[in-house]
């Protein structure tokens, strides 16, 4: 599945555009401010029904408009394909594949899986572990899709067992109803457990190898941490209730799956901690990359990377390994730049160039 072009009607700077995607890599160049990273936006929230960029969907609406559309115009195997999403403030999103209103996109078989790179995003590494957690679940629900239940019905079952936490606080529950929801807890908790460990073990050793191929020196690993050290639920909802009058002081759950973590290491040492800027940079690339590796194996059908701004902080040698691995891969891939010269090769001929202007977007040649 691929993206041939993405439609946008009022979304963030652009009153109407129409952008071509090429097979393999596709560079928008432009002046700061231009529309680059809106334009990546808008191919994220045509393909998911949601921003990369904000919680507040009221942002993607371009000033003085009423509402934001975008149209993914796509090819399978079995031909085209049309997703569309479009968003009014104080109203449904409105959802539609190939025509058909749907209530998440995830839930279309026939779309266009998106990776996103934005400089901010490397919170992911540097950050809180909820945020490794959460890449983490989206990676299990992108490579078996099946398995987004377990996720949800662990968070369900944890938001019971809070509010039956509060209640026994406050002297409306007895302690030993919490059992009920601890074994519970735990059937569900040792099946995610299972899928994140399941998920590392796809990418970790091709996350090494992107990482030493991008330049960062010493041996790279990734390893799930988890919080509990059970086998079964029987082990995890015996730890549960050793955590009881913790719990019950604290007024919630303080241990199982949702304390989790994903280490992204150097040398044995997290790159959290004691990895710089740059080497935190090309770890979250190598990430990405492995998990569209996977992806491509595991789906048939590996996510369209969109990376911006990538290139400004990378030399000359990590920029050359960067597209030599982006343009190995059958993915397509969107870079931003300010400069068509921070992206090698990118006057070649299989490189689509779109030159982005004051929310307008055309196709071009190097200057």
């Amino acid at each position: 599945m691929r993206i041939a072009a993405v439609n946008l009607r009022d979304f963030r700077s652009y009153e109407h555009a129409r952008a071509p995607l090429g097979d393999g890599v596709t560079v928008v160049w432009g002046p700061n401010g231009a529309g680059k990273t809106n334009l990546l936006e808008a191919v994220y929230f045509g393909c998911t029904g949601r921003s990369c960029r904000s919680s507040n969907e009221r942002e993607i609406v371009r000033f003085g408009a009423e509402a934001a559309r975008v149209v993914i115009d796509a090819e399978g195997d079995d031909g085209p394909h049309e997703l569309a999403v479009g968003f009014a403030p104080g109203q449904p999103k409105r959802m539609l594949a190939d025509g058909a209103a749907v209530e998440r996109m995830r839930d279309v078989p026939d779309r266009p899986l998106v990776s996103v790179f934005l400089p901010d995003r490397l919170e992911l590494v540097k950050g809180a572990p909820s945020l490794r957690r959460g890449h983490l679940d989206q990676f299990i629900v992108a490579m078996w899709p099946a398995r987004a239940a377990t996720r949800r019905s662990y968070a369900q079952a944890l938001a019971q067992r809070n509010a039956l936490l509060s209640r026994v606080r406050s002297g409306g529950g007895s302690r030993e109803a919490l059992k009920t929801w601890d074994r519970q807890l735990a059937s569900y908790g040792i099946a995610l457990m299972s899928d994140r460990s399941a998920a590392v073990d796809q990418i970790s050793e091709a996350f090494a190898g992107l990482a030493s191929a991008l330049g960062i020196e010493g041996e790279c690993g990734l390893r799930y941490r988890p919080r509990s050290r059970a086998g079964n639920a029987e082990a995890l909802a015996a730890e549960l209730q050793a955590h009881m009058d913790t719990d019950l002081e604290r007024g919630f759950t303080g241990h199982g799956p949702h304390r989790d973590d994903l280490l992204l290491t150097r040398d044995g040492r997290e790159l959290r901690t004691y990895g710089s800027q740059g080497q935190q940079r090309l770890a979250l690339l190598a990430l990405l990359l492995a998990e569209r590796e996977a992806l491509s194996v595991g789906r048939r059908s590996p996510p369209v990377m969109l990376l911006d701004d990538v290139m400004s902080e990378l030399d000359r040698h990590r920029r050359e390994a960067l597209v030599e691995l982006l343009r190995a891969s059958p993915s397509q891939s969107v870079i931003t730049t300010t400069d068509l010269e921070h992206v090698p090769g990118a006057e070649g001929d299989d490189v689509v160039r779109l030159a982005v202007h004051e929310g307008q977007v055309s196709e071009a040649q190097p200057a």
